[in-house]
């Protein structure tokens, strides 16, 4: 791994397996990503307490990592647990929030402030966020709904238009 890599710690395989699809299909409902917002807190624990290797979702092969942001308005530590996307040295997230008709919080912290951490692989890594915009937002967005079709269900049940973001090491 060089300098510049992220770990390579996705359970689970691709394209898609055959116990994925049901559970992605699942997760992608309006009740699906209700359930799933319910389990983030028990799989931000597992996540915290083995430095980002282990989490619920990991044999779904669902590629996740901890996320720590500043919190805008009160300046302490926020952790979430995310789905993430991989190209070269870059990480890239989304800010779904379920498709629901408000932006995450952790997308208004990197707004506010681009520092940020990754946990993955039993490591925090410092990170700079950048917000994508046009041609490379859209790319992004795509290859997020071609591993997982809940984006096509997320992007439909918002008007606002999904944040994309690009974590690059510090």
């Amino acid at each position: 791994m060089s300098e510049d890599a992220f770990p390579d710690v996705r359970w689970g395989n691709e394209p898609p397996s055959a116990i994925r699809r049901p559970i992605v299909a699942l997760i992608g409902t309006k009740f699906g990503a209700f359930c799933l917002s319910r389990l983030a807190p028990v799989d931000r624990q597992l996540l915290r307490r083995s430095n980002g290797r282990l989490t619920i979702f990991g044999p779904v092969g669902l590629p996740l990592l901890l996320l720590t942001t500043t919190g805008r308005k009160s300046g302490e530590r926020r952790e979430i647990p995310l789905t993430y996307m991989r190209e070269g040295d870059r990480l890239f997230l989304v800010g779904s929030n379920y498709g629901q008709a408000n932006h995450p919080a952790w997308s208004w912290n990197l707004l506010a402030d681009s520092n940020a951490w990754v946990t993955m692989g039993g490591k925090e890594i410092a990170v700079l966020a950048t917000q994508l915009t046009g041609t490379e937002h859209d790319r992004i967005l795509r290859k997020f709904a071609d591993f997982s079709a809940n984006y096509d269900a997320y992007r439909g049940r918002t008007d606002r238009e999904l944040r994309v973001f690009e974590l690059t090491r510090r």
